[in-house]
């Protein structure tokens, strides 16, 4: 008996070591991959904004001031006011044209953002990721050939804008949903607020490389990132993994707790008809505050991505180069405000009041840079910092912690799609801000720069505004009542799954 016993005890004892051994190692590949495609898809979406950035850094060479520029002796002109200026820009109307090619670009990229969740949940992540990227880098190089091939038509670059508004859709939804096909919930929130980094270090190696080469010839400015893009693209194709399951690693466990019946029901009549599981997906509790609130606060983001450098150039009196290296410091801002967006979220569970709280503190601030911000430069770097963080900080969790969250709701468990499809709502919505932004801007700024910050502050406190039954309710919460579950599927959703007859 005693033999048996101890010859079953080291069978056993045998038996368990080799289960977790290779636990050990099936967690050490799994957190190896996991880590390996953070990095990808953060070294993807930096190039994607790496290359939308130029045009903003180029803009005050396009048009300059040419009476403090030195003009060579054998140069003959016939206008002493524009002879340095790139036509069609050399105009009185330049800021209207540098709004034409922005939006362009925003107002192309606002509307296909609602179709490329449609494609990216269909395709594959990989191939949609990569093509996207190589023709990113295709169109942005062909803008920048403009200088080198001396082409002055207006339309030559706003056609070039809005296709590469079209295929720079292929981003921001794909990884998303890569991301979240790796990560699950608990530490989310701070993750993505490192990981969405990626947008600010993409504008501030933008602004750099486009620096360097602005004053020289400001076609390289756009023909380099876009060079950097198409390799990105092909880094994609060869070494992408879409999801845990392809490696054969157990997919994150997203949500421990049952779904509700009348979720089981929304979800199974959307199943069968897409237009009613769009719906759906629109009436989650969440989805439609938080996309409207990226709407406005996107609106104030983009404005500052695209005018910052001009303004710095036009008010503080840099030039293109100085004024596109000092409008880095608002994504170096940026990147801090992402992390403590995502800190704080984990921390309290408020994604909502962790948003609406840096967007009351962004109002006063963009008053008082526009103010007294340009009067020396220690204000103007401290003051670029803080405006940068509390601006960008709710666009990161939004677009990132939040778009995830409602994506892998425990109320769409089961449904691939639901990702994919929720940050392009999310993201398609706040593009539309985007786009308004600077359209906006290059309306408003020839009556003075003063009223392009009232704009914003007023954008800001919209935002804000958006959020408040969310905050009330996470509110609720905190004081010991217990509010429906964010992100569940309200019986709206479900009497008009059953109008539908489906």
């Amino acid at each position: 008996v005693y033999s048996i016993y101890y010859h079953y005890k080291a069978i056993n004892s045998n038996f368990c070591n080799t289960i977790f051994a290779n636990t050990s190692v099936f967690l050490s590949v799994f957190y190896r991959y996991r880590t390996f495609i953070l990095f990808l898809t953060f070294l993807f979406y930096t190039a994607y904004h790496l290359s939308r950035k130029p045009i903003s850094i180029v803009k005050s060479e396009l048009h300059r001031n040419c009476s403090i520029v030195i003009r060579p002796a054998d140069l003959n002109v016939t206008n002493n006011a524009t002879w340095c200026d790139w036509e069609p820009f050399d105009q009185d109307n330049y800021q209207t044209l540098f709004g034409i090619l922005d939006n362009c670009f925003l107002v192309t990229y606002a509307i296909g953002m609602f179709f490329s969740g449609i494609f990216g949940e269909r395709l594959p992540l990989r191939y949609y990721l990569s093509v996207g990227m190589l023709m990113s880098g295709l169109f942005t190089c062909l803008f920048g050939l403009g200088f080198y091939w001396n082409i002055h038509s207006l339309w030559y670059y706003a056609c070039i804008q809005v296709m590469n508004g079209l295929v720079q859709t292929t981003g921001w939804p794909a990884v998303v949903a890569c991301v979240g096909n790796w990560f699950g919930k608990g530490k989310r929130g701070f993750i993505m607020g490192v990981w969405n980094s990626h947008t600010s270090v993409g504008n501030i190696l933008g602004s750099l490389i486009a620096g360097v080469f602005v004053d020289s010839a400001w076609g390289m400015s756009f023909i380099v990132p876009g060079l950097i893009i198409a390799s990105t693209g092909i880094l994609c194709f060869f070494f992408l993994v879409e999801k845990p399951e392809d490696v054969n690693c157990t997919p994150p466990q997203h949500h421990v707790t049952q779904r509700p019946i009348l979720t089981r029901l929304t979800l199974e009549t959307g199943k069968q008809n897409p237009k009613v599981f769009m719906l759906c997906l629109c009436l989650t509790q969440g989805v439609m505050e938080f996309s409207l609130c990226l709407l406005f606060a996107k609106l104030v983001s983009y404005t500052f991505l695209y005018w910052l450098p001009l303004y710095i150039s036009n008010v503080a009196h840099f030039d293109a180069k100085e004024a596109g290296d000092m409008s880095t410091l608002f994504d170096v801002g940026g990147i801090v405000g992402g992390i403590m967006a995502g800190l704080v979220s984990d921390y309290t569970g408020g994604r909502a009041t962790t948003c609406c709280v840096m967007l009351i503190g962004a109002a006063p601030m963009l008053f008082l840079y526009n103010y007294i911000g340009q009067r020396t430069v220690f204000p103007h770097v401290a003051m670029l910092l803080v405006c940068g963080g509390l601006v960008n900080g709710p666009y990161a969790l939004i677009t990132t912690a939040v778009s995830a969250d409602l994506g892998t709701h425990e109320s769409l468990r089961g449904n691939s799609r639901a990702l994919s499809t929720v940050t392009a709502i999310i993201d398609g919505t706040g593009s539309v801000g985007a786009a308004l932004g600077p359209l906006l801007a290059g309306l408003i700024s020839p009556t003075g720069w003063n009223n392009v910050f009232y704009m914003l502050i007023s954008a800001d406190i919209l935002a804000c505004l958006f959020l408040s039954r969310l905050v009330y309710k996470e509110a609720q919460g905190w004081c010991g009542r217990v509010p429906r579950v964010r992100g569940s599927v309200s019986p709206t959703a479900v009497f008009f799954a059953a109008k539908f007859g489906v």
